[in-house]
């Protein structure tokens, strides 16, 4: 993949897991890429990481990275990040990628707790860098892409965003992470720039994959343990990569016919023929041969004889709604 040679990319929270996969993706298609983060260096929490790691693994697959130690929750650090993008690009900037977040640690410790008896400061863990860092980096990217007529914004969102998962905070927080994506296109479309918003599904994230490990420990009937101790139908944050990669090369023209809505990694790649890591198409979370396997774990070794086909959202509706904790 090399179509993204000349582009200039920045990817916010990229030390580790769906950020820093994003960043290996454009560097596999020979972007310039820009990645922010708090930590330069690796430090020796299990699943930390560090921007540093990124840069390194960034150069292997092909790109050329530079790292920005920046807390996204300072509007001045962000400001000059924008600032030293302008200066040492003239300008330039091809594609952002909000994707910063803060709220996995207060998630956890929240562990599934009704909003009303978990901390009120869960609220800001989740959506000061989540979504108000999201919209203060559009602001700063807009400014650079309109004087050049082009340009992406891509948001990281979820499923969450149209149903219950994590809870309020996290929910509320991926909604407006979608209409932010949605209303900025709206204003941006007529300076040939484009705002769309990314649902990932099960991401095996360095903070996921620890958290299956400690489901496999307990002695639970919870039907979460087997979804995660099989694994099943997990994504590597590389095939998001990858699919923001195709997405970014593409003709101005067809990237404007896709400003204003949210796009599917897993559908996305099915229609472009992009695989995962390990060679490997997982589907979406509205294919039927993942909500059948889901509620009924003895068919998923049967999966592959399931239709790969989209479930209505009304009807997924239905079922999420009966059973909100999955």
């Amino acid at each position: 993949m090399t179509n993204l040679e000349g582009k200039v990319a920045l990817v916010t929270g990229a030390t580790r897991g769906i950020g820093k996969g994003i960043a290996v993706g454009l560097g596999e298609a020979g972007a310039t890429v820009y990645i922010t983060g708090r930590s330069l260096e690796s430090n020796i929490s299990g699943n930390s990481g560090s921007l540093n790691d990124t840069k390194i693994a960034v150069e292997q697959a092909g790109g050329i990275c530079i790292p920005v130690q920046v807390d996204h929750s300072d509007d001045e650090q962000v400001r000059l990040l924008f600032e030293r993008i302008q200066d040492e690009q003239y300008g330039q900037l091809d594609l952002l990628v909000n994707n910063a977040y803060a709220g996995v640690r207060a998630l956890t410790d929240a562990n599934g707790k009704p909003f009303w008896v978990s901390e009120t400061s869960l609220w800001d863990a989740s959506n000061n860098v989540g979504l108000r860092s999201h919209y203060i980096a559009s602001v700063f990217a807009a400014r650079m892409m309109t004087k050049r007529k082009q340009g992406l914004i891509s948001t990281i969102s979820s499923w969450g965003g149209l149903s219950y998962i994590f809870g309020v905070a996290y929910g509320a927080g991926k909604a407006a992470c979608d209409r932010l994506a949605a209303d900025m296109a709206v204003e941006l479309k007529s300076h040939n720039v484009a705002s769309i918003s990314i649902w990932p599904g099960i991401v095996g994230t360095e903070h996921f994959s620890s958290l299956a490990d400690q489901f496999n420990e307990q002695d639970t009937n919870d039907p979460m343990k087997s979804l995660f101790s099989e694994r099943y139908n997990w994504e590597t944050p590389l095939l998001t990569g990858r699919v923001i990669a195709q997405l970014a090369g593409e003709s101005s023209s067809n990237i404007m016919r896709r400003t204003g809505k949210v796009h599917i990694v897993a559908e996305f790649a099915k229609a472009y023929g992009i695989v995962d890591e390990d060679g490997n198409r997982p589907v979406s979370l509205r294919s039927l041969r993942f909500v059948l396997p889901f509620g009924l774990p003895g068919l998923r070794k049967y999966s592959s004889l399931i239709p790969d086909i989209k479930v209505p959202w009304p009807l997924l509706l239905v079922g999420t709604l009966s059973s909100p904790k999955i």
